[in-house]
Parts: C-alpha cells; sequence; structure tokens
C-alpha cells in the first residue's frame, strides 16, 4: 500500500478530472475518433481530458505519438526519473492532476515516496541523493525559466552522471509537461475523492 502523501494542495491519491468544455460522447464518436482515443492511452475511452481532445483527432493523435515516445520509450533516462521531472514540473506549474498522475508512476517505478514527499513539500530541494536533486533543480529552472538554461546548468547534470541521452530525455519530459499541464489546467480541473 503506497504512503498517502497531502501538501500545499497536492496528493499522490488517484483523482479524476473534469472538463469545462463538452467532451465527445462515445457512442456518437466518429471511427477516427475512436481509432485515435484507442491509440492514445488504454483509458482514454473513459478519460474526459482526452474525450476533449479527441475533438481534434488529428492533434492529439500527434500529441499522444510524442507523450508516449517522450515519457515511455527504452533507453536513455529511466523511467522513474522522467516522472520525477514531470511530477516537480506539474508541482512547480500547479498542476495538481499532473503531479498526481505522475508521482504515482514515480513511485511505482521506484518503490518508494520519499522524493514524491519532497516534491510536494519543496521542489526546489527535492531529491534523495545528488542525481535526484539535480534533476529536480534542472527541472524547476527549465519549468520556471526556460530561455535561461546556460551550460553551467548542463554540467550540473553531468556531474551527477546523466549522459547526453538521458539530458534530452529530461528535457524532453519537462518541456512535454509545460504543454500538458497548460492543457489541464485551462480547460478542466482536477476531481478529489470523496471523503
Amino acid at each position: 500500500m503506497t504512503t498517502l502523501i497531502k501538501s500545499h494542495g497536492f496528493t499522490n491519491e488517484s483523482l479524476e478530472w473534469d472538463a469545462w468544455l463538452d467532451i465527445v460522447d462515445i457512442d456518437a464518436a466518429t471511427p477516427e475518433q475512436i481509432a485515435v482515443l484507442e491509440e492514445s492511452h488504454p483509458k482514454a475511452k473513459v478519460s474526459d481530458y482526452y474525450r476533449f481532445l479527441v475533438h481534434q483527432p488529428d492533434i492529439l493523435r500527434q500529441r499522444s505519438a510524442a507523450f508516449n515516445a517522450i515519457m515511455y520509450a527504452p533507453g536513455g533516462m529511466a523511467r522513474a526519473e522522467r516522472e520525477l521531472g514531470a511530477t516537480v514540473t506539474s508541482r512547480i506549474n500547479g498542476c495538481v492532476y499532473c503531479a498526481s498522475v505522475h508521482a504515482q508512476r514515480f513511485e511505482q517505478l521506484a518503490k518508494r515516496t520519499d522524493a514524491i514527499e519532497q516534491v510536494f513539500e519543496d521542489p526546489r530541494t527535492a531529491g534523495t541523493d545528488a542525481r535526484e536533486k539535480a534533476i529536480a533543480a534542472f527541472s524547476v529552472a527549465l519549468t520556471e525559466k526556460p530561455g535561461e538554461i546556460a551550460p553551467a546548468d548542463i554540467k550540473a547534470l553531468e556531474a551527477v552522471g546523466l549522459n547526453e541521452a538521458e539530458i534530452l530525455d529530461l528535457v524532453h519530459s519537462v518541456a512535454i509537461f509545460a504543454w500538458a499541464n497548460r492543457l489541464m489546467l485551462n480547460l478542466g480541473e482536477p476531481v478529489f475523492p470523496a471523503a
């Protein structure tokens, strides 16, 4: 059983997401919309998020392909570390829903919650070791001031053992969450479990 974390309005519990605009009714969806939902995510047909985005199936198809390649592709940075970068980014951007989902994924992959507790408490100091601290610090910097990343920021990642492929994976995972968080934050809201 995962330890329940609630801190500064963030949580690792499973949330729902409620769209503020009309979602596609599955019974009225076109064959193309159904195909794109099936390609996108195993739960896309029951998710307000995907059922809203599928109003534009071509864009959703491209978004899902990019997201899945960035977060799940083999090689490069470990999946748990990508999830850590995504969770830090979501915490900085204030996206409670994305932070919850990716906190859970980190916990499933890393088999621990300590780093997530730290991210929710203060992402600027999060990390259980030098490598995690560097990943979190870089994720904060890239999220808050993307135009100010400099060679020293990359060198700090290299100094804790990240190679070029891992650094690129981290940049991709932080960058895709700049997009994902903005969709989530501006098209709907998280729904917490009933108490």
